[in-house]
C-alpha cells in the first residue's frame, strides 16, 4: 500500500491529506477519519446478502498502516464509526483497538452511532455528542453543528468526483472537499457510496487513487 500525502494550509494550520482516506494533523499527532461504518458488512451478511468480511479487513489494514506511517497518539472519528447493531465486525474492531492500546480513540457521534454511552465506555472510546473544538478548528459529523467563526472538519456526505476518461468512460473517485470554511472528509470505509455534488461551487476537491492525490 502506497501512502501519498498533500499538505494544505488553513488559517495558518497545516493539515496533511492522504490518498488513504484520512487526514493527519501533525501538530496534535492526530489522525482524523470519518464514516468507517464498522458492522455494516456483518449486518448485510446477517440479512442474507453475501458481503465478504475482507472489506473490513482491508479497512483496518489501511488504518493500521496509517498509524505505523505517522506519529499517531490520537484517532478522531468524525461520525459513523459504527453502522448498526452489535455484531462480529465490532468484536474485530475491539481487538484492533487492543492491539493499538497506546492510541486514544475519540468519536463525534454520527447518525449511525446509536449505542448507549455505556457501550462506548466499555470500549474505551471518548464520545462527543455534537462536536469537538481544538484551537480554531471544529470537528463535527455534519454541517448543522459547524460554527461560522471556526474552520469546520466534517464527514457524513461521502464526497466524490467524476473524471472523464477515454471515450464515454467516466470514473468516480473519493475526494476531500475543501472550501474557505470547511473540509469534508471522504468516507474511510470502501464499502460506501459517493456523492459527486459539491457543497459549494468554489470548493477545491482533492481526488485520489491507490497511487496518486491531485486537486480538481
Amino acid at each position: 500500500m502506497t501512502i501519498i500525502t498533500k499538505d494544505i494550509t488553513v488559517r495558518h494550520t497545516i493539515f496533511t491529506l492522504t490518498n488513504q482516506r484520512a487526514l493527519y494533523w501533525k501538530e496534535h499527532e492526530t489522525l482524523v477519519v470519518s464514516d468507517l461504518h464498522i458492522g455494516k458488512t456483518a449486518h448485510f451478511r446477517k440479512a442474507g446478502i453475501a458481503i465478504p468480511s475482507a472489506v473490513l479487513d482491508s479497512d483496518l489494514h489501511r488504518l493500521q498502516t496509517l498509524i505505523d506511517h505517522f506519529v499517531v497518539r490520537h484517532i478522531l472519528i468524525v461520525g459513523d464509526l459504527f453502522h448498526a447493531e452489535n455484531n462480529t465486525d465490532i468484536d474485530q474492531f475491539q481487538r484492533f483497538m487492543q492491539a493499538n492500546s497506546s492510541v486514544s480513540f475519540e468519536l463525534i457521534k454520527g447518525n449511525h452511532d446509536r449505542f448507549k454511552d455505556a457501550f462506548y465506555q466499555t470500549m474505551n472510546i471518548a464520545v462527543f455528542k455534537t462536536h469537538k473544538d481544538i484551537d480554531e478548528v471544529r470537528f463535527v459529523h455534519d454541517e448543522q453543528h459547524c460554527d461560522a467563526d471556526m474552520f469546520c472538519i466534517s464527514g457524513h456526505t461521502h464526497p466524490g468526483v467524476t473524471i472523464k476518461g477515454r471515450g464515454k468512460v467516466f470514473i468516480k473517485l473519493p475526494c476531500f472537499e475543501v472550501s474557505e470554511q470547511r473540509l469534508i472528509l471522504p468516507a474511510f470505509s470502501e464499502f460506501t457510496g459517493l456523492n459527486t455534488k459539491r457543497t459549494v461551487d468554489y470548493a477545491v476537491c482533492y481526488g485520489f487513487t491507490a497511487k496518486s492525490l491531485f486537486a480538481l
